[in-house]
C-alpha cells in the first residue's frame, strides 16, 4: 500500500483517533507491569492506614476515618496530575519524543487528552480499590443518596483538576530541568492546603477560600458533605462549590490553551521550548 493510498483522517475523527492512540500505552502498560498496581495501590494505602489509626487513637468521630480514606483516594488523582501529566513534557523531551509531538498533523492538544484519558483509567481503579479496601477494614459507611450530584462534582473535579495539569506541563517544561524539584514543590503543601486528611474549614474561612483555587479544595469538601450530610462543617453550600468548580475548569481550560499555543510557537517558530534567552 503505497502512502497515496492510506485515506486521510480529519476533524474529530483524527482528533479521537489520536487520543486514543496516546492513552492505549498508559491503559495497557498497567496489566502488563503487575507490580505496579502493588506500588500504586498497596503502598499508598499504608500512609492513609496510618492516619485512621492516629484518628482512632485520639478518639474522634466515626467520619474522619471516612475523611481520611478519601483522602488516600483523591491523593492518587493528584500525583497522577503531577508525574504524570505536568512533568511528563519534560520526560518526554529527555526521551527524544517530544520533537515528534510538535510535528504531528493534529496537534499537541489530542496527545494531552489522550494522557489524560490513560492516566484518568489507571487512577479511577487505584482510587476505587483505596476507598473499597479501607471502607471494608475499618467499616465506614457513606451516604449515597445524592449520588448523582457526587457523580457531578466529581466529573467537574476532574476537568478542572486535568486542566491544571495541562497548564503545568506546558509551564514545567518552559522551566526546563527544575520541572523534577516543581512536581515535588507542589505535592505535600497541597496535601495540607486542600484539607486531604481533615476537613478545610479546620483552616479558617479566608486560608481555605485562597487555597480553593486548588480544584482539589472544593471537591473534597463538597463531596464529604454529600457523603456525611450535615455532620461535616462545610466551607461553602454544595451548588457554590459546584459552580466554583465550574468555574475553576473553565479558567484552567483557557490557560492550558494560552500556554500550548505558546509552547508550539517556541518550538516551531523560534526553535527552542525555554523561557531563558
Amino acid at each position: 500500500m503505497t502512502t497515496a493510498s492510506i485515506p486521510r483522517v480529519r476533524g474529530l475523527r483524527r482528533v479521537l483517533r489520536a487520543a486514543l492512540g496516546r492513552a492505549y500505552p498508559r491503559i495497557i502498560g498497567q496489566n502488563r507491569e503487575r507490580s505496579w498496581l502493588f506500588y500504586d495501590t498497596i503502598l499508598p494505602l499504608l500512609g492513609t492506614i496510618a492516619f485512621v489509626y492516629v484518628y482512632k487513637a485520639l478518639g474522634a468521630p466515626d467520619r474522619f476515618i471516612g475523611y481520611v480514606i478519601m483522602g488516600g483516594a483523591t491523593t492518587a488523582f493528584w500525583m497522577n496530575v503531577m508525574w504524570n501529566m505536568a512533568a511528563q513534557f519534560y520526560w518526554d523531551k529527555q526521551g527524544g519524543n517530544l520533537e515528534l509531538y510538535m510535528v504531528v498533523p493534529c496537534g499537541i492538544t489530542p496527545i494531552l487528552l489522550g494522557m489524560s484519558l490513560g492516566g484518568f483509567v489507571a487512577t479511577v481503579l487505584r482510587a476505587v480499590a483505596i476507598v473499597l479496601i479501607g471502607s471494608l477494614m475499618f467499616h465506614v459507611r457513606f451516604d449515597i443518596s445524592n449520588l448523582g450530584v457526587f457523580l457531578l462534582v466529581f466529573g467537574v473535579a476532574v476537568v478542572a483538576l486535568y486542566g491544571l495539569g495541562v497548564t503545568f506541563a506546558s509551564l514545567f517544561l518552559l522551566w526546563g530541568r527544575e520541572a523534577w524539584h516543581m512536581a515535588e514543590l507542589f505535592m505535600e503543601p497541597v496535601f495540607l492546603a486542600s484539607g486531604f486528611y481533615f476537613p478545610v474549614r479546620a483552616l479558617g474561612f479566608w486560608a481555605a477560600m485562597g487555597t480553593s483555587l486548588i480544584p482539589l479544595t472544593l471537591a473534597l469538601d463538597a463531596m464529604r458533605q454529600l457523603l456525611f450530610g450535615a455532620a461535616h462543617p462545610a466551607l461553602l453550600p454544595v451548588w457554590w462549590e459546584v459552580g466554583g468548580l465550574v468555574f475553576l475548569a473553565v479558567l484552567f481550560i483557557i490557560l492550558a490553551r494560552f500556554m500550548l499555543r505558546r509552547m508550539e510557537y517556541l518550538a516551531r517558530r523560534e526553535g527552542r521550548l525555554s523561557l531563558r534567552f
